[in-house]
C-alpha cells in the first residue's frame, strides 16, 4: 500500500526546510521499505507549524509539524503504525486557527496540488469561468458589482466599476492591433504581506481563471501578471500553470470552446517598491523605468500601451471565480457596511501564531492580535500594531476595538491596505519607526515629484534631530507640516501615505517623542 503525503512547496515552508524534509522522508521510506507518494501542495498558512507534513488516512488528512529532517524516520514509523507521534496536530482544519476562518479566496490553498489541473477541477475549479461564458460580459460585470468586491491591493476601489469602465471603453475595431488588457498587480512589497505569493504558489489556476473571466467581461484579449523578482517560486508556479491552462484550452483562442479569446503571460519586475503603484507598474511593463504617471487619464481609459486596461490585485482577481460561481448575493452575505465578503489577513511580526487568516470583514483588531494571533511571541505586552504595510498607521491598544473595515480604519486615520498586520511589543521605539517610514520613502521614491523625493529626506533628517533631543517641539511641528505637504502634494500613494505611520506614531505614542521613551528594556 502506498501512503500519500503532502509537504508544501510554498516559499515560507521551503525557507523552514520543507525541501530537506522531503528528501529525508524519501530516504527514510526506502530504508523502511515503505511506499510513499509525496504531493507538494501550497501552505495552509499556519506558519508556526511549517513545514507541516500531512498524511492521508481513512479519517482524512492528519498533520504533523513543525517537522525537521531528523524527524523523518520516526514519522515514517508512525505512518506505518497507529500514527502516534509528538508532532501530530490532528486534522489541520480542526485547529482553531483554521476552524475560525471563512476561506473563499483561499478555499483550495493547501488542499490541492497547485501543478495538477485535474485536482483544481475536482475542487470546484473552472465553474466560475464556465458560468461566466454562459452569462456574457454585461452580466458578469453586474455580478461583480453587486457582490461589492473592492480592490484588495490597498485602495479599496470597487472592482465592478473599474471593469465596467474598461468594458464600455471604445477601441478602433478596424485596427487589429488595438486591444484591451488585464494586468494583475502581483508586486507584493509591503512588510508583513504574503497572501499574493501564497495564492500564486498554492492555487495558480484560480488566478488564471479570474483573469480569464475579467477578459470575457471587459473584452480584453491579453493579460499580464507582474510579479516581483523576489518571488521566484511564484513565477515558476504561474508559468507552469499558464502552460497547462493553454494546453487545456482555458487560455488562447476559443477558451473552453467559446467564441472568447484570452491569453496571458508572466512579467518579472526588478524589485522597485513604487512599481506596486499601478501607473509605475504600467511604465515598467512597457519597458520603461518605473515612474508614476499623472492622472487623469486613468488606466481604465488609457493604460498599458495607451489602451483601456483593468489593473487588479491578485486577491481581487482570484476572488472573482467564487463570486461568479456562487452568485453575488452569497458573497455579499459576508462582511459589514461597504466592506463585503472576506479579507485574507496576514498576521506577522512579534506574534505567537503568525500566518494567513481569511475571514469576513468586521472582526476587530484586538480579536486578530490577542485571540487568533496569541499575542507577542516574546511574552511581553503588545504596544503597537501597524496595519497596511510600511505606509500604514500605527495603532495602540486603545484602538484595538476597531473593526477590520475600510471605512472604520479610515475614520481613525488608518489604512487596511493589503491586509498585512505587523505586531510590536513594548520594546519598540516609535521615534525610530517614524524615521523608518521617511527613510523607506526616500529610498523607494521614483523621484518624479518634489514632495516625495525631497520631503522624505528632510523628514528623516528632522526626526534624527528629535531623537537627538534638539528643539523637539519645534521639529515635531516641522514634521507635521511636512506630512501635510507630502499627503496632499505627492503624485501617488508612496509619498501620500508616508505621513500615516509618522503622524500616528507622534499622536498615539507622544511619550517617545517628548521625553524618555516608556519602553521595557529587552531582557
Amino acid at each position: 500500500m502506498t501512503i500519500r503525503l503532502y509537504v508544501p512547496r510554498d516559499a515560507a515552508a521551503v525557507a523552514c526546510g520543507a525541501d530537506e524534509v522531503v528528501v529525508a522522508l524519501k530516504i527514510a521510506a526506502i530504508a523502511a521499505k515503505f511506499d510513499i507518494e509525496i504531493v507538494r501542495n501550497g501552505s495552509r498558512g499556519l506558519h508556526w507549524l511549517e513545514p507541516l507534513v500531512e498524511v492521508v488516512t481513512p479519517e482524512g488528512r492528519i498533520g504533523y509539524g513543525p517537522v525537521e529532517p531528523e524527524d523523518a524516520a520516526a514519522l515514517i514509523a508512525a505512518f506505518a503504525g497507529d500514527g502516534s507521534h509528538k508532532l501530530r496536530v490532528g486534522k489541520p482544519e480542526e485547529l482553531p486557527f483554521l476552524k475560525r476562518q471563512t476561506r473563499l479566496t483561499f478555499a483550495r490553498v493547501g488542499i490541492v496540488d497547485p501543478r495538477d489541473l485535474d485536482d483544481y477541477k475536482a475542487h470546484g475549479g473552472l465553474k466560475g469561468l464556465e458560468k461566466a461564458i454562459a452569462l456574457g460580459p454585461a452580466a458578469i460585470v453586474e455580478e461583480v458589482t453587486k457582490a461589492g468586491l473592492r480592490g484588495r491591493g490597498g485602495a479599496g476601489f470597487p472592482t465592478g466599476i473599474k471593469w465596467k469602465t474598461v468594458a464600455d471603453a471604445k477601441i478602433d475595431r478596424k485596427n487589429p492591433a488595438d486591444r484591451k488588457y488585464i494586468v494583475c498587480n502581483a508586486d507584493e512589497g509591503d512588510s508583513g504581506t504574503f497572501a499574493d505569493r501564497m495564492l500564486m504558489e498554492g492555487d495558480p489556476f484560480c488566478l488564471i481563471e479570474g483573469m480569464a473571466i475579467a477578459g470575457v467581461a471587459t473584452g480584453a484579449t491579453k493579460g499580464f501578471v507582474y510579479i516581483r523578482s523576489e518571488y521566484p517560486h511564484a513565477v515558476a508556479a504561474m508559468n507552469a500553470a499558464i502552460d497547462k491552462a493553454r494546453r487545456a484550452n482555458i487560455l488562447g483562442t476559443k477558451i473552453l470552446g467559446s467564441s472568447y479569446v484570452f491569453d496571458m503571460e508572466v512579467r518579472v519586475g526588478a524589485g522597485a517598491y513604487v512599481c506596486g503603484e499601478e501607473t509605475s507598474l504600467l511604465e515598467s511593463l512597457e519597458g520603461n523605468r518605473g515612474t508614476v504617471r499623472a492622472k487623469p487619464p486613468l488606466p481604465a481609459h488609457k493604460g498599458l500601451f495607451g489602451k483601456p486596461t483593468v489593473i487588479n490585485n491578485v486577491l481581487s482577481l482570484a476572488t472573482v471565480p467564487v463570486i461568479v460561481a456562487d452568485g453575488a448575493e452569497a458573497y455579499r452575505n459576508f462582511g459589514m457596511g461597504r466592506s463585503r465578503g472576506t479579507m485574507p489577513i496576514q498576521l506577522a511580526g512579534n506574534l505567537r501564531y503568525g500566518g494567513l487568516f481569511e475571514t469576513a470583514f468586521g472582526i476587530t483588531l484586538g480579536e486578530l492580535i490577542d485571540d487568533i494571533g496569541g499575542g507577542c511571541s516574546t511574552g511581553r505586552p503588545v504596544r503597537a500594531v501597524q496595519v497596511g504595510g510600511p505606509l500604514g498607521a500605527y495603532f495602540p491598544r486603545e484602538l484595538f476595538d476597531t473593526p477590520f473595515d475600510y471605512e472604520a480604519f479610515a475614520a481613525r486615520d488608518g489604512l487596511i491596505g493589503h491586509g498585512g498586520i505587523v505586531v510590536f511589543d513594548v520594546t519598540v521605539d516609535m521615534r525610530r519607526q517614524a524615521r523608518f517610514a521617511m527613510e523607506f520613502c526616500a529610498i523607494e521614491s521614483c523621484g518624479k515629484c518634489t514632495p516625495c523625493r525631497v520631503g522624505a529626506v528632510r523628514g528623516a533628517e528632522t526626526i534624527d534631530k528629535i531623537i537627538a533631543g534638539k528643539e523637539v517641539a519645534r521639529n515635531i511641528a516641522v514634521i507635521e507640516d511636512l506630512c501635510q505637504t507630502m499627503k496632499f502634494g505627492s503624485l501617488c500613494a508612496l509619498g501620500g501615505f508616508t505621513p500615516y505611520p509618522v503622524l500616528s506614531a507622534i499622536r498615539h505614542f507622544p511619550e517617545d517623542f517628548h521625553g524618555t521613551p516608556l519602553r521595557v528594556a529587552a531582557e
